[in-house]
């Protein structure tokens, strides 16, 4: 690997790290939060919400527009976006001020990470290397969902919530200017390849309002009016969408790169297994603290080894296992783990020992560290250059929507149960335990159903048989 493919992977991995830490270190201080700006507590889940349906929804676009007018230009142009809105944030005084800074953080994500692995994948030809920095860029982004809370934690308790916001300004800075002398330059296609505005417009308003329907469930229920009118509305919008991209003369989404099993396969396995895996991160931390009491800070430090095993894994041996074995093999022996590990918190006590109930499963969840780096290489691996941001921005959608139906779901499902045993007599914490047992037990379902997909769609395939991507643009 030479010195400026380094580089830019340095700078691919820290506009990585400030996404996903953006994602976990709010939850953290949502009750300081609350407590400074006067939120209700239906208004600050749009804390959360506002960045997550900007974010996914806008994924797919911003991919396809990556394509058309440069990746650079893009990824620079997103961080830019991101780094502001942070500023804003930062800030902010007032509710609305704080949403609406939390959107635009979102839409500055979108931009940025959408391209994130279109360029990787451009530098890194060679399947060894290509291997290495798909571990590298895996362990940045478990590294910055444990970081995140163990930051927000330290953050919040030694200065304020506003410093949780701040902390992306200069890591956002550097991160441009590094980005404009270490990133490969490309022109992309153009705008003559076609924009097709009215397949982006049904395709972004379809998934936020789809994305904004889901996170909503746990307010209005899964049968109400809002939830069934606006559920069906989106589907009646992507359907149209697909409808559009079969007859588009210029698609945003050309359904030819569907037809890869590898593509298809991959982000329908990245959908369920992070929707198990999303879930499992938030609702672990719950029954840390509504259940066994720890603080904020506890709960970071707690979950910390899962970042260290993962990361290790993904650093130091995902990317020799998949070079010998091939991406299926590997991302099956991960999915394997995951699920010991889930069935394993679905006996989970009331009165649980750290080290014989809880630590196990973070050291089980190590396989997140093959499964990541394998899903990736096999989403990317169907597309060739000029498709490169397209297929970006289709695994970070649904790996983004992954996340929000894994969360509603299984946040709703172990909610409905807490309310069932509550009536029943059981006491709160027993009543807990069990809603998140439940969830546990359907997101080892959801991972069941991840090794069926891998093992029936997938085909075995080896990083030596690499052949995809046109030669790749070199690097500065």
């Amino acid at each position: 690997m030479t010195k400026s493919q380094r580089t830019a992977l340095a700078v691919l991995s820290a506009a990585m790290l400030m996404t996903i830490l953006d994602g976990s270190i709010v939850t953290v201080a949502m009750p300081a939060i609350q407590e400074d700006l006067g939120f209700s507590p239906a208004g600050l889940s749009w804390t959360v919400n506002a960045y997550l349906i900007a974010f996914g929804g806008l994924l797919l676009l911003a991919g396809r527009l990556g394509d058309l007018i440069g990746r650079k230009t893009m990824f620079v142009t997103g961080t830019v976006v991101f780094t502001t809105a942070s500023v804003l944030a930062g800030v902010a005084s007032t509710p609305a001020v704080l949403i609406a800074a939390r959107f635009l953080q979102g839409v500055g994500s979108a931009i940025a990470a959408s391209v994130v692995l279109g360029i990787l994948v451009t530098i890194f030809t060679e399947p060894r290397q290509r291997a290495t920095a798909i571990g590298v860029f895996s362990f940045t982004g478990a590294a910055g969902a444990s970081i995140g809370q163990v930051l927000g934690g330290v953050l919040t308790d030694a200065l304020n919530w506003h410093w949780i916001f701040l902390i992306n300004v200069p890591i956002g800075i550097l991160t441009v200017l590094v980005a404009v002398q270490a990133l490969p330059a490309d022109r992309g296609l153009g705008w003559s390849a076609g924009a097709d505005v009215l397949g982006a417009v049904l395709v972004t308003v379809g998934l936020m309002l789809g994305i904004y329907t889901v996170v909503e469930v746990e307010r209005y229920g899964w049968f109400s009016a809002h939830t069934l009118g606006l559920g069906a509305l989106a589907a009646a919008l992507l359907a149209a969408f697909v409808l559009r991209q079969a007859t588009a003369a210029s698609p945003l989404l050309p359904l030819r790169i569907l037809r890869s099993r590898e593509v298809s396969g991959a982000n329908a396995v990245q959908m369920l297994t992070l929707a198990a895996m999303f879930a499992f991160q938030i609702i672990v931390a719950l029954y840390l603290q509504k259940v066994l009491g720890y603080n904020a800070l506890q709960t970071g430090l707690a979950m910390l080894p899962a970042a260290v095993a993962i990361g290790g894994v993904s650093l130091f041996a995902s990317a020799r296992l998949i070079t010998r074995f091939g991406e299926r093999a590997v991302l099956v022996a991960g999915l394997a783990l995951l699920l010991a590990g889930m069935s394993w918190l679905t006996r989970l006590p009331v009165d649980a020992g750290y080290l014989t109930d809880v630590l196990p499963v973070m050291v089980a969840v190590a396989g997140g560290g093959l499964v990541l780096p394998a899903l990736t290489a096999l989403g990317m691996s169907g597309a060739d250059a000029d498709d490169a941001g397209l297929a970006s921005g289709l695994f970070n959608t649904t790996q983004q929507v992954g996340m929000a139906i894994g969360v509603a779901v299984l946040s709703t499902l172990a909610a409905a149960r807490t309310g069932t045993e509550l009536v029943a007599g059981a006491s709160d914490a027993d009543a807990l335990t069990s809603g998140y047992r439940l969830a546990f037990t359907v997101a080892a379902g959801l991972l069941v159903a991840a090794l069926i997909v891998s093992v029936t769609v997938l085909r075995t395939r080896h990083t030596s048989e690499d052949t995809t991507m046109a030669p790749a643009v070199p690097a500065l």
